[in-house]
């Protein structure tokens, strides 16, 4: 079954809120490089990630990442 690619609205989240990609990073625990790979769709998070992402922002997963 082919995967379908998971859309993202992370950057325009992160800018609104003034974060850096490494600002985000620390907050998650992970790296600069995976902000960015995420933010550029060449990266799908984890659902432990995903849902550390949405929290951060006070959203659900879906409203972040979409199909």
């Amino acid at each position: 079954m082919p995967e379908i690619p998971v859309k993202n609205r992370m950057r325009d989240l992160r800018l609104a809120q003034g974060l850096s990609q490494n600002a985000l990073a620390e907050a998650l625990g992970v790296s600069r490089q995976t902000i960015n790979a995420i933010e550029n769709e060449r990266y799908d998070p984890s659902l432990p990630l995903a849902f550390a992402i949405a929290k951060i922002f006070s959203l659900s997963i879906e409203a972040i990442f979409t199909p």
